[in-house]
């Protein structure tokens, strides 16, 4: 039976946490599959391995560190994951987004989340970045919501509103933000999966008549606890590969990381941008 995490033991986390802080964190980011190096920006930069706190899960995925950096980017404090969990690690959903939690009893009100995603759209293309309109819940519809159980009241409400789970002025500052570097930023909605099997042409097909631009195997269950708990959230996805709609071609791990080094400084000038513009 999987552990399901107490709100005791998320308070004990963020404890530990809070010992490595000089100052709270404004911004707290969540980097996706090939797409760490971001984190190397940071400048007086703290690194905690993920390993060194209480409860907190341990990423097993090539390409995701795991550890947190804390400093500064672009003048803000900021909270950076490097490396997420996915539930189809092995973990529960409580533990999954455990970090999410930790940011709130830390104070921390803005998210950035990043993933890296399949194009579903047929105008993407493997390299270009999309910002997150909405999402499609796919996981939490079948039963895997992370709010299941007992709500926690001290987050929020037992039935939380996700009519914008994507706030509408952080996602105008990353169109400022894109605009202002001549970096073409498409837009559209992202369809989140368990995985950690990619998904089939009839999957795909499926998806893009249920209206998803691209999709991935995170990011949803982030999302919907940060809103649970009345945090503002910009979400980017970056495309690492072209929806195989017809089975013509194989999607593999090693083509999604080669991706992020492309997407990765298209992804960094957006969130610099966004970040100059909260300091404002």
């Amino acid at each position: 039976m999987q552990t399901v995490i107490t709100l005791e033991q998320v308070r004990e986390t963020a404890e530990a946490v809070r010992g490595y802080l000089k100052v709270t964190p404004r911004v707290a980011i969540i980097l996706g599959s090939g797409l760490n190096t971001l984190a190397e920006a940071v400048q007086g930069a703290r690194v905690v391995p993920y390993r060194e706190l209480p409860h907190w899960p341990l990423s097993t995925v090539v390409g995701h560190s795991g550890q947190l950096v804390i400093g500064e980017l672009e003048g803000c404090p900021v909270f950076v994951m490097q490396g997420r969990i996915h539930y189809y690690e092995g973990y529960p959903m409580s533990q999954v987004t455990l970090p999410v939690r930790v940011m709130q009893v830390l104070g921390i009100k803005t998210l950035i989340v990043t993933n890296a995603a399949g194009g579903i759209n047929p105008d993407f293309v493997p390299g270009d970045v999309m910002l997150i309109t909405d999402h499609i819940n796919l996981i939490g519809m079948t039963g895997l919501n992370p709010l299941i159980g007992p709500n926690w009241d001290e987050f929020g409400p037992r039935f939380p509103d996700m009519s914008q789970a994507y706030d509408r002025e952080l996602m105008n500052l990353a169109r400022e933000a894109a605009r202002g570097a001549g970096i073409t930023l498409r837009e559209g909605v992202y369809v989140g999966l368990s995985g950690p099997s990619f998904e089939t042409p009839a999957d795909l097909r499926f998806l893009r008549l249920a209206g998803a631009d691209a999709v991935g195997m995170s990011t949803v269950p982030e999302v919907t606890v940060a809103r649970h708990g009345g945090q503002r959230v910009l979400g980017l996805s970056g495309i690492s590969n072209k929806a195989n709609l017809d089975g013509s071609t194989i999607t593999t791990h090693e083509e999604v990381m080669a991706a992020g080094r492309v997407i990765t400084p298209k992804m960094e000038t957006i969130i610099r941008g966004v970040l100059q513009r909260l300091h404002d």
